[in-house]
């Protein structure tokens, strides 16, 4: 087990994705109103803001030549096109995080899933989904936020990122009614993954 200048242990790395209306934002959210001992890893955007969000805590919002400048200087641990938008996770502030022995809880999509599996080893990549394409739909609907062709455009993707699950190490169904089920399950993932004998170690 590697450990952090001050002789702790590192940080662990978590990676929670899943198709596009699954849950993880509210997951994020009630991990950290129980303050369950996870720092939140906030992603870069090029997205345009929603209402309510908040720049820094929801997301970085940037602009396109800001972003292609992170990329140029190997600023983000992996990014991504996403419905037309851009999305990735700054790599220093994460790095630093785990270096200090702390735990990391990143969102992102599952093609940056991909890429962070492909690049850090030692993630724990946890899958969260929804019972069916279907729920899924009804649930994008109630949430009102996307046009008619954005709805169909993330639905396709969805469709496509389901059949992915078996490219993590863990699958979390977040039904309807069932957000408390979720967030215990990744807890139980978390606490699970730090109570291994050989912990897995995150190369950032």
């Amino acid at each position: 087990m590697s450990e952090n200048p001050q002789g702790a242990p590192s940080g662990m790395l978590f990676v929670l994705s899943g198709p596009s209306g699954a849950g993880k934002d509210a997951v994020m959210a009630r991990l950290q109103e129980e303050g369950f001992p996870l720092r939140f890893g906030v992603t870069a955007t090029t997205r345009r803001r929603r209402a309510g969000e908040i720049h820094g805590v929801d997301y970085f919002f940037v602009s396109g030549s800001e972003f292609d400048r992170m990329i140029g200087e190997d600023q983000l641990l992996e990014w991504a096109v996403v419905h037309g938008n851009r999305y990735g996770v700054p790599r220093i502030q994460t790095r630093e995080l785990i270096r200090n022995g702390q735990d990391v809880l990143v969102r992102v999509d599952v093609q940056g899933a991909a890429a962070i599996r492909s690049r850090v080893a030692g993630a724990v990549l946890i899958f969260l989904t929804v019972p069916s394409l279907e729920a899924l739909k009804a649930r994008l609907m109630k949430r009102n936020t996307e046009t008619p062709e954005e709805l169909a455009i993330r639905l396709a993707n969805a469709r496509e990122e389901m059949r992915r699950q078996d490219e993590f190490d863990y699958l979390v169904v977040n039904d309807d009614g069932g957000l408390d089920e979720a967030v215990e399950k990744v807890k139980a993932i978390v606490t699970a993954e730090k109570c291994r004998v050989h912990r897995r170690e995150a190369r950032v």
